[in-house]
C-alpha cells in the first residue's frame, strides 16, 4: 500500500492505463476487462485490475494536472513496481489541422510546470515519452488500420486564462494540442527508468470552439480505449 493507493501488494498489474476521471476508469474496466476487481478506492480514485485478452492490466485514475498525476504515477512506479503507464485522456487542438475525435500519440510534452525541475532537477521545458509504449501504440494503430497523429503537445497548468490565443510556448514549439498531465508522467518515468506514453482524443478545437458534447463523450472515447488496450497486448 502507498499513501494514496490502498491496493495490496500484487493487486496492481505491471501495465496501467490511466484516464483522468475515476468514473471513466470504472466504465472502461467494467466494459473491457475480464475478472475485474476494484483494488483501490482511496479518495474515490478508483483502480481496477483484470485481464484483457489474458493480459493483466490495471485501469485507474490520475486526477487533473501535473501534481495529481505526479503523485499517482510515482507511487505506481515506485511502490507497486509498475513497468508501464499509458495516460489516456482528452486534449484541445491548437490547430484546425486536428479534428474532433482525432487520436494523438504524444512524442514530447512542453510545459511551464516546475514539476520536473523541483522533483528531480531536470532542466529544460520539454520531456519525451519513455520506453516502448509509444512505439507499441503506433504499431498497434497500423495493425488496426487506425489513424494516429504524432507530435508535440503542451502540458499546461492552466485551464482558464485571461489572455486569448495560443500560449507562446505552444506556438514556438509547434504543439498541436494542449492537456495537463503528460509532462509529469514523463518526468516520473525518466527518473525511475520506466515506460510511459500518452494517447489523447481531441475533444475540442480551440480556434473554432468546436467541442464534443457531453452525451457524445463516452462513445467518442471508445477508439482510444480500444487502441490502448490492444497496445497493452503488444507490450
Amino acid at each position: 500500500m502507498s499513501i494514496h493507493i490502498n491496493a495490496k501488494p500484487g493487486e496492481i498489474a505491471p501495465i496501467v492505463l490511466m484516464p483522468g476521471d475515476p468514473l471513466r476508469a470504472k466504465y472502461m474496466a467494467e466494459k473491457f476487462l475480464q475478472n475485474v476487481k476494484l483494488v483501490s478506492s482511496t479518495r474515490n480514485v478508483y483502480y481496477f485490475t483484470g485481464t484483457y485478452k489474458d493480459k493483466p492490466v490495471t485501469i485507474g485514475a490520475s486526477g487533473m494536472g501535473c501534481p495529481s498525476i505526479g503523485i499517482y504515477s510515482y507511487e505506481l512506479f515506485n511502490e507497486y513496481n509498475v513497468d508501464c503507464i499509458i495516460r489516456i485522456g482528452t486534449c484541445g487542438a491548437y490547430s484546425t489541422n486536428l479534428k474532433l475525435f482525432d487520436l494523438v500519440n504524444v512524442d514530447r510534452a512542453f510545459s511551464e510546470s516546475t514539476y520536473a525541475k523541483y522533483a528531480f532537477g531536470f532542466s529544460g521545458d520539454h520531456l519525451y515519452h519513455e520506453g516502448t509504449a509509444y512505439a507499441a501504440i503506433n504499431e498497434t494503430a497500423q495493425e488496426l488500420n487506425m489513424t494516429v497523429q504524432k507530435g508535440a503537445i503542451h502540458s499546461s497548468d492552466i485551464f482558464y486564462r485571461s489572455i486569448k490565443g495560443i500560449p507562446a510556448m505552444a506556438a514556438e514549439n509547434d504543439c498541436v494540442a494542449v492537456e495537463m498531465e503528460a509532462f509529469a508522467l514523463f518526468a516520473n518515468a525518466k527518473q525511475l527508468k520506466k515506460s510511459a506514453a500518452t494517447l489523447l482524443t481531441v475533444s475540442d478545437v480551440i480556434p473554432t470552439q468546436e467541442q464534443i458534447s457531453a452525451d457524445q463523450r463516452e462513445k467518442s472515447l471508445l477508439p482510444m480505449m480500444e487502441l490502448a488496450l490492444e497496445s497493452v497486448v503488444n507490450l
